[in-house]
């Protein structure tokens, strides 16, 4: 045993030097490439500033409908539930969700609905909706902005965010651009 505690601890702290000092720089180094050095994509509307990659609140009817926040939307806290999909209050949370977005929504069946909008990602901070929520909600906001549907259709196809490399994840529409290029129609 006595053999094996020195090179165990050898171990331990190449590790913890390597993960902790050289990997974490290594990283931060990277990310200085990428735009506004790491920190996301920033937009600014009304001299407030809105990072694209962190969920923002959108409930009025005007405007797409973001995925729902485990967290409020309050980045410095991010976390889901952690509840079961046969947890009783995670069940009302959810039908809770359902019966709001018909009630917004009268023409849309619950079979329709998808879960991204009844549902809290993981983070609790999805700034992403799918393709398919974006065109569930089309008919409230043409209605409610007096534009045509295939107006606002075009707009949701032109916003779409392809997976990465054509292969890893699923089509995507980020809702503050989305959102912000509504409010730019005419």
């Amino acid at each position: 045993m006595k053999q094996n505690i020195l090179p165990a601890l050898k171990l331990t702290l190449v590790c913890l030097l390597f993960f902790s000092g050289f990997y974490t720089l290594m990283i931060f180094g990277i990310a200085q490439f990428s735009p506004n050095n790491g920190k996301g994509e920033i937009v600014t509307i009304d001299n407030e500033k809105y990072y694209t990659n962190v969920g923002q609140a959108f409930t009025e009817d005007q405007y797409f409908w973001s995925r729902p926040s485990a967290v409020d939307y309050n980045a410095a806290g991010a976390a889901g539930s952690n509840k079961g999909p046969s947890n009783p209050d995670y069940l009302k949370t959810v039908q809770e969700r359902i019966d709001n977005f018909i009630k917004h929504n009268p023409e849309v069946s619950k079979a329709e609905i998808p879960s991204d909008l009844v549902t809290a990602s993981g983070s609790g901070l999805d700034p992403n909706i799918s393709v398919q929520a974006a065109d569930v909600q089309v008919k409230r906001i043409a209605k409610i902005r007096n534009l045509n549907e295939n107006k606002i259709q075009d707009l949701v196809a032109s916003n779409i965010e392809k997976p990465f490399l054509g292969l890893f994840g699923t089509e995507k529409i980020n809702v503050l651009k989305l959102n912000i290029a509504l409010d730019a129609l005419k």
